[in-house]
């Protein structure tokens, strides 16, 4: 993917958008994990990355930032449609890579520790 595609993907959008964004976030997000976890190496992060997404205390920008990356990671059909086993996440890493390591200073050790257990329970 180009940067400036990612760049696009991964811009916060306003209120009403996060909103969107969220409650497909919500909807989608543990079932995509489920199919993604052998192809994704840094489902820990991502994992972390959603706990952060959904945590009111997260500022307004990083939130929209994570919400914009899980949101297409929850996409079935994206830029490569995601039912292309071992091809369909390619997309996915770069645009969730880039959106974690953009807001990584906002995942807290709680995030974390959320993120671990959710996994343990997979």
């Amino acid at each position: 993917m180009k940067h400036v595609e990612i760049d696009e993907i991964l811009a916060p959008g306003d209120q009403a958008q996060n909103r969107s964004r969220e409650a497909r976030v919500r909807r989608g997000f543990w079932r995509t994990v489920r199919r993604a976890a052998k192809y994704v190496p840094f489902m820990d992060d991502v994992v972390a990355a959603y706990f952060c997404a959904i945590d009111p205390k997260t500022p307004m920008r990083p939130k929209g930032v994570l919400l914009a990356a899980l949101a297409y990671f929850v996409l079935p059909f994206d830029v490569i449609p995601d039912v292309l086993l071992g091809f369909g996440f390619t997309d996915d890493i770069a645009v969730l890579t880039a959106a974690i390591a953009s807001i990584r200073q906002h995942i807290k050790p709680a995030h974390r520790q959320a993120a671990a257990r959710a996994l343990s329970e997979l």
